[in-house]
């Protein structure tokens, strides 16, 4: 348990609030005792609340365990949490979980974030004004001292999961973060990821149910010492983009019994992004993937079958073929959150490219109508001008009655 230390007078939420600082470790035995020892006087002398450290051993194969054990004989305030299986998002989950604290924050052991940042951190979580507070180094204001690799990776990914889900904060992976624990206990149940994907979905999931956070501007040194795996991080990161987008749009992305304070519409990522959230970033972004997936196989079927048929039969069995497989790739990656019947789907889809094809054929017969002996390169210009305009129907259409939400559907 936590040992008071001295408090805010006058001040009646400093004065009950308890917080649980976690650091999750690896093999770690050396760094440890000077980081612990560094975090405590820090503690001891500025965080005027209770508090407590929470070492969590992720299956460590040196004497990192035995190293937090002797600690926490030394220390009061620290307590070990020994776990069989690695990762940082799994040491959080547990921690995070099973806290008594009101507030639980996380940081590396390396200690690369200063700490000066901890009280600014942690102050708008006890008195109420937010539900998770971030360190961010890239937020005005913060200095960070870090290799142009891991600079570019980093303003890269939180660039695409902006652009991939509408997100408003700066920062994602940066290993400094706090919240409330009344509110991320209920996130971490809906929380898939045990490793370095976890701090994103997270943030992710937080702001997708309207919680509030707070960045916080951060001095921060690279540690070069670092374990991750740059190219394997970024893989799984991706993938957890896309298992997170595809949540948002069938609707299990939202966290029910969190409670609800919705931001001025203005604000609010919907304002943006339609009435389905970061779900229409997905659905554009899956759509197009979709098509261009679908043009390749036309192209590939239409080479194949031109061996035995005439251009024309051979072009209209690919296309109709392609469009089945467009239809029910988009049934189950675009539009996940409907509940549209297989068979029905797929005419509607049908009937859908009919129309974006006599919108195309359209606009090359009023083409050769209006001008005579029309060159090449405006052909090629007006089939790709109709063909947008077509693509663009098509996702509408797709949108709004093939696909449209079972709730519409049912009213």
């Amino acid at each position: 348990m936590a040992v008071p230390v001295p408090r805010r007078a006058g001040n009646s939420a400093f004065d009950t609030a308890t917080i649980d600082v976690v650091v999750p470790v690896y093999n770690e035995q050396r760094a440890l005792p000077g980081c612990i020892q560094v975090l405590r006087d820090f503690l001891d002398s500025e965080l005027l609340v209770e508090w407590r450290i929470t070492v969590v051993d992720n299956a460590s194969t040196d004497g990192t365990l035995e190293v937090a054990e002797a600690l926490a004989e030394e220390i009061p305030e620290l307590r070990v949490r020994h776990l069989d299986r690695k990762g940082r998002g799994l040491a959080l989950r547990t921690a995070w979980g099973e806290s008594d604290a009101d507030v639980v924050v996380y940081m590396d052991v390396d200690l690369s974030t200063g700490l000066d940042a901890l009280v600014p951190l942690v102050a708008p979580l006890i008195n109420g004004h937010s539900d998770l507070a971030i360190g961010s180094r890239l937020a005005p204001g913060a200095r960070t001292l870090r290799g142009p690799r891991r600079e570019l990776i980093s303003r890269c990914y939180n660039a695409l999961i902006r652009f991939s889900h509408g997100a408003r904060f700066s920062d994602a992976q940066c290993g400094f973060k706090a919240a409330r624990t009344d509110v991320v206990k209920p996130l971490l149940e809906h929380i898939e990821d045990d490793a370095w994907f976890f701090d994103t979905e997270l943030l992710l999931l937080a702001e997708h149910n309207g919680l509030r956070i707070h960045e916080v501007p951060v001095d921060w040194v690279e540690d070069v010492d670092s374990r991750v795996q740059v190219a394997k991080t970024a893989k799984d990161d991706i993938r957890g983009l896309v298992r997170v987008a595809r949540a948002k749009a069938k609707g299990t992305a939202t966290v029910p019994g969190l409670p609800r304070r919705p931001e001025p519409r203005s604000m609010h990522p919907e304002a943006v992004l339609g009435s389905r959230d970061a779900g229409l970033v997905w659905q554009v972004l899956s759509f197009a993937v979709i098509g261009g997936l679908s043009t390749l196989v036309t192209l590939l079927l239409y080479a194949l079958l031109r061996n035995w048929w005439p251009p024309l039969v051979a072009n209209l069995v690919a296309l109709v073929a392609t469009t089945l497989f467009n239809t029910e790739a988009n049934r189950r990656f675009t539009f996940v959150g409907t509940k549209s019947p297989t068979g029905r789907a797929h005419f509607q889809g049908l009937i859908v490219f009919a129309l974006y094809y006599l919108v195309t054929s359209g606009a090359l017969l009023a083409l050769d109508g209006l001008v005579e002996s029309p060159s090449r390169t405006l052909e090629v210009v007006v089939l790709l001008v109709s063909s947008i305009l077509g693509t663009a129907g098509r996702f509408v259409l797709f949108r709004t009655w093939v696909f449209k939400p079972a709730a519409r559907r049912a009213g």
